[in-house]
């Protein structure tokens, strides 16, 4: 599968800077700054940018591109134009950073803690850094072919499963063993690894999150109102919730008749002891609440 990448503008506090963001990442936990194209050498991409005369400084991170502008202009008359200029570089297989200021660049300092998760077989492991663009889960090695890391993860004998989230792995393990004994030997292979530029996921596994992401959206335009409700509470309200517990939460199914729906939950929240009091005090009282009578009871399928 070709690797296509898309630009979506995003505003920021600062009325005169707009992010572009990109489906892949750009750079490999290095970020950049630029306020003129005499410093911008070590990037072709923000020369050309510099050539637009209402540029006024480029700051280019993990996956979007920040722009500073002059007032000369609006952004509401230029982001378009802009955003296509940026995929269209992107999708010409030209170079964010030249390759030699790719192999000279600095290693970014990481830091990474760990957080408890109301499941006790399951810690959170934070980064400083932005690590994937979406959540992906791997239940066992022969699952994370397309996962250098995951797969490093499951040379120790003690991991289960994993959850790799923008800036967060949750990691599952097995009763063998206790957090206390291992949680430092964890944390600083993570560090280790991701200081070393290493990456995360492979191009193919980018490629086929985005195919199901795709696929998601033809989906959804295909359910019935009432799920699409579901999927845009779920999306909106409980899986922000559920995210800082180190899980995810996806729509599976709605039943009319009986008035049922289903979930899958993933990382944290698959297997944890708590989630069937998560599941009926916060997810079914939310949708029965927001629904009305269109819902009556919420059952979840682990991921």
């Amino acid at each position: 599968m070709e690797k296509i990448f898309e630009i979506k503008t995003e505003t920021t506090s600062n009325p005169g800077i707009i992010k572009f963001e990109a489906n892949y990442f750009l750079t490999q936990h290095t970020s950049y700054e630029f306020d003129n194209i005499d410093q911008a050498k070590e990037s072709p991409l923000a020369q050309q940018l510099f050539y637009l005369p209402f540029v006024k400084r480029i700051f280019i991170a993990q996956n979007f591109i920040a722009i500073d502008k002059y007032d000369i202009v609006e952004w509401s008359d230029v982001q378009d134009e802009v955003a296509e200029q940026i995929k269209n570089y992107l999708n010409s297989g030209q170079p964010v950073i030249s390759e030699t200021d790719i192999k000279v660049a600095k290693k970014t300092a990481i830091t990474i803690y760990a957080e408890s998760t109301p499941n006790p077989a399951v810690l959170k492991f934070v980064a400083n850094k932005k690590l994937v663009t979406a959540g992906h889960e791997f239940k066992n090695i022969d699952e994370a072919t397309d996962s250098p890391l995951a797969k490093e993860l499951f040379h120790f004998p003690f991991v289960k499963e994993v959850y790799i989230s923008e800036n967060y792995i949750s990691i599952s393990k097995y009763d063998m063993a206790d957090w206390n004994d291992i949680t430092l030997e964890i944390r600083e292979f993570l560090r280790s690894y991701l200081e070393q530029g290493k990456p995360v996921l492979s191009d193919n596994a980018t490629l086929v999150k985005n195919s199901i992401e795709e696929q998601a959206d033809i989906d959804f335009e295909k359910l019935d109102d009432t799920s699409k409700d579901i999927v845009n509470i779920i999306e909106e309200y409980i899986k922000p919730a559920v995210a800082s517990d180190g899980g995810n939460i996806l729509f599976d199914s709605y039943d009319p008749e009986s008035k049922a729906v289903k979930v899958i939950l993933q990382g944290a929240c698959s297997g944890c002891p708590s989630s069937t009091f998560t599941l009926k005090n916060g997810i079914e009282s939310m949708l029965k609440e927001m629904l009305k009578d269109k819902v009556e009871t919420v059952e979840a399928i682990n991921g």
